[in-house]
């Protein structure tokens, strides 16, 4: 409570996290309730539980923005380890967009990388199509281009 902005970035960072692991987002509501019931137990004070009570249901709504925020689909095919959907992802992204979609999710001042989730959450197959779509050469009118050069400047 003394540094608020640093508390916001961890709980964003919380949040990229749980993106990642597939977090539906309605289970925030029960467990607040749960939480606030075990305090109940556990004290006579109405203000602290109130606070109590307050202080998560800030959180959760936090948490909540940052999971609606982050979850795109790449995040989604990376969670379902599925090669297939995220080429299908990649597939929409904006010219010049495609290789940020795979490397960078922001959220405020937090980024996470689905390269990096995928590896580190064992999601290989995702990881895989990640870095073959991001080294394959493509071209348009102009110029041709891939992906390596900011996969090695993210990561």
């Amino acid at each position: 409570y003394k540094e608020p902005k640093r508390m916001v970035e961890d709980i964003s960072a919380l949040g990229l996290r749980h993106v990642g692991y597939g977090i539906p987002t309605d289970l925030f509501g029960p467990f607040v309730t749960g939480c606030v019931q075990v305090v109940r137990m556990l004290t006579d004070n109405d203000a602290a539980e109130e606070a109590f009570r307050w202080s998560l249901n800030l959180i959760s709504r936090m948490l909540t923005r940052v999971i609606n925020e982050g979850s795109t689909i790449v995040m989604k095919a990376i969670n379902m380890n599925s090669a297939k959907m995220l080429k299908k992802a990649v597939g929409c992204a904006p010219r010049g967009k495609r290789a940020i979609w795979m490397l960078n999710i922001q959220v405020g001042t937090q980024s996470i990388s689905p390269l990096m989730w995928a590896i580190e959450t064992g999601s290989l197959e995702s990881a895989k199509a990640i870095i073959q779509d991001l080294l394959t050469i493509r071209a348009d009118r102009d110029r041709y281009y891939y992906g390596m050069d900011i996969m090695f400047e993210r990561h």
